[in-house]
């Protein structure tokens, strides 16, 4: 692919950018790919801020809802994977924030109770260490999981 100039790359990102929520890190990625070096890169990114074409705390707050809507991953998971995209612990938090408590809740007793519909076992405590073992792994807090799982296996 022939390296894009800078207003391409800027224009090609602004659509990119109108079209679905992108991070900082994300963007910068595509202009480097795009063939701009990271000093014109950091300023395309400046600029997307500027015109808010990207919000890093916007970007955390629809993918902390949409991660846990949509593929019901739990806290912890969201954390790690927007960690990975070099995002602000600050933005992190805000996005986590807007996730409700209690939906959150029922979310997890979904999850367990589809989870427990699917287990053969009739050993509670093998049925209960899956449980478990398959919320961690979806990312929610342990202290939640206990509690709920000890109500479901009994």
């Amino acid at each position: 692919m022939k390296p894009l100039t800078y207003e391409q790359a800027l224009s090609r990102a602004a659509a990119l950018c109108s079209r679905s929520e992108h991070c900082s890190s994300e963007i910068r990625k595509k202009l480097l790919l795009w063939g701009l070096s990271l000093t014109l890169a950091e300023k395309a990114i400046e600029w997307l801020m500027e015109e808010k074409y990207i919000d890093n705390m916007r970007f955390c707050r629809a993918y902390c809802l949409d991660k846990f809507r949509y593929n019901h991953w739990g806290r912890i998971k969201i954390s790690q994977m927007l960690r990975m995209l070099e995002l602000d612990s600050k933005d992190i938090n805000e996005g986590l924030d807007a996730i409700p408590e209690e939906e959150y809740q029922e979310v997890l007793q979904h999850v367990l109770e589809q989870k427990n519909k699917q287990l053969k076992d009739a050993d509670p405590y093998i049925r209960k260490s899956k449980l478990i073992r398959h919320a961690l792994s979806r990312g929610f807090e342990t202290h939640l999981i206990t509690d709920m799982a000890d109500t479901l296996v009994g």
